[in-house]
C-alpha cells in the first residue's frame, strides 16, 4: 500500500510542476503561494465515504475561511474514469441537497479524463489529468472574484487546448509520470 503522504505529495507535485507552472490555471499559483490549499485523501473508498469526506470538507472550509479551496484525492476504487464520473453526479447532488449549491463548486480530474467531445488520446485531455482520482471543491465567491479580475477568462480553455496541442501527449505523459509515486 502507498504511504498517505506520498499519495498527497504526488498530487503537490502535478498542482505545481503542470497546474502553476504551465498556468493550465490562472488562479492556482496564488493559492499554491498562500498555502490555502488543503491535500487530503480519503480514507474509504466506499462511495457513501467518500461523499461524507466530501461534506466534512465543506464543513471544514465553512470554519477554517484561510482554506481557500481542497482537493480530496481518491487513491483507490475509482480508477475507472466512467466510474469515477458517477461519483462526480452524486456529490454534486449532494452539494445540492446539503445547501452547498452556490457556495461551492466541484471540478474533477482523474488519470484517464477524457473531455466529453474529445477522443481518449486528444491531448488535451491532460489539462484535466492528474495522478489520482480527484474531487476539487472551490469556494464560489472566490471564483466570481478572480474572474472578474481576469482580463480575459473565456479564453481561458483555448489557451489550454493550444498549448496541450503544442506539447503533445509524450510530454505530458512523462510529466504526469514524474508527479507520481515510484513504485
Amino acid at each position: 500500500m502507498t504511504d498517505k503522504n506520498e499519495i498527497i505529495s504526488a498530487t503537490q507535485d502535478w498542482v505545481s510542476q503542470l497546474v502553476v507552472k504551465y498556468n493550465i490555471c490562472p488562479f492556482a499559483r496564488r493559492e499554491v503561494e498562500r498555502g490555502s490549499i488543503r491535500y487530503c485523501q480519503a480514507e474509504d473508498a466506499q462511495c457513501e465515504a467518500v461523499l461524507q469526506t466530501l461534506l466534512d470538507e465543506c464543513r471544514l472550509l465553512d470554519g477554517n475561511k484561510e482554506l481557500e479551496t481542497t482537493l480530496l484525492i481518491l487513491p483507490s476504487g475509482y480508477e475507472g474514469f466512467y466510474g469515477f464520473l458517477d461519483l462526480v453526479d452524486l456529490a454534486n447532488d449532494l452539494l445540492v441537497v446539503e445547501g452547498y449549491e452556490g457556495v461551492y463548486q466541484l471540478a474533477h480530474f482523474h488519470p484517464d479524463y477524457c473531455f466529453a467531445d474529445e477522443v481518449q488520446n486528444a491531448p488535451s485531455n491532460y489539462t484535466n489529468r492528474s495522478p489520482y482520482p480527484t474531487l476539487h471543491l472551490i469556494r464560489e465567491s472566490s471564483m466570481e472574484i478572480a474572474i472578474a479580475n481576469h482580463p480575459d477568462v473565456d479564453s481561458i480553455p483555448q489557451r489550454n487546448i493550444e498549448f496541450a496541442n503544442k506539447k503533445g501527449n509524450a510530454f505530458f505523459a512523462d510529466l504526469l509520470a514524474g508527479c507520481s509515486i515510484k513504485k
